[in-house]
């Protein structure tokens, strides 16, 4: 009776510990399931997660080529401007050349025309000089013509409308120191009528 009560009390421990034992099993499964849900949906977000990162080192890989591209047409374009900019120094420098050397050369022409223009003024001036000059001494002569005329007509007594022959004109000559004068410009002397002043073909008429 005594065994029979030790073995119950066993069993009965033997199922406590049973239990206890599934108890802790249930609770360990649970806990196992749970952490099998939390990995599976860890899992699942990582594979979303590779996907986007996929995705977008594909975008960035795209991005990179097309920064590339336009890097090295920016540089194509930046050479180009270089090697514009250096021939339109070069054309720059060639043309301030052909500037200063046509400056130089229209300096030269201005100081020619210059001196062209001194030199005319100087013979305007000097024809001019002797033009007054012969004019002066036209005058004179026919200053001198007319008062030998008058004084010729006076002691021949000739009226003022009588216009003097060349023989007369011989005679009139020699009241003139030197004879009868020329004309300094090649003008031809008219001895007119008593009354009238004489004249010349160049200087006109004598105004006394």
């Amino acid at each position: 009776m005594h065994l029979k009560k030790w073995f119950l009390g066993l069993c009965l421990i033997v199922l406590v510990v049973g239990e206890i034992f599934l108890f802790s099993a249930n609770q360990q499964k649970s806990a196992a399931l749970v952490a099998l849900r939390v990995a599976k949906q860890a899992a699942e977000q990582s594979r979303a997660d590779l996907e986007q990162l996929k995705i977008f080192n594909a975008t960035q890989s795209s991005d990179d080529a097309r920064l590339r591209a336009e890097n090295q047409s920016l540089s194509q374009k930046i050479a180009q401007l270089q090697n514009d900019n250096s021939r339109l120094q070069k054309a720059n420098r060639q043309l301030s050349q052909q500037l200063q050397s046509t400056a130089a050369s229209a300096q030269q022409q201005q100081e020619q025309l210059q001196q062209i223009a001194a030199e005319n003024q100087a013979r305007a001036e000097q024809q001019q000089s002797e033009a007054d000059a012969e004019r002066n001494q036209c005058i004179n002569n026919l200053r001198q013509i007319d008062a030998a005329k008058q004084e010729w007509a006076l002691e021949k007594g000739k009226t003022a409308d009588y216009v003097p022959t060349e023989q007369d004109i011989v005679e009139i000559a020699a009241y003139i120191k030197g004879g009868m004068p020329v004309c300094p410009s090649g003008g031809i002397y008219t001895i007119g009528a008593i009354g009238e002043p004489p004249s010349c073909s160049i200087h006109g008429v004598f105004q006394p």
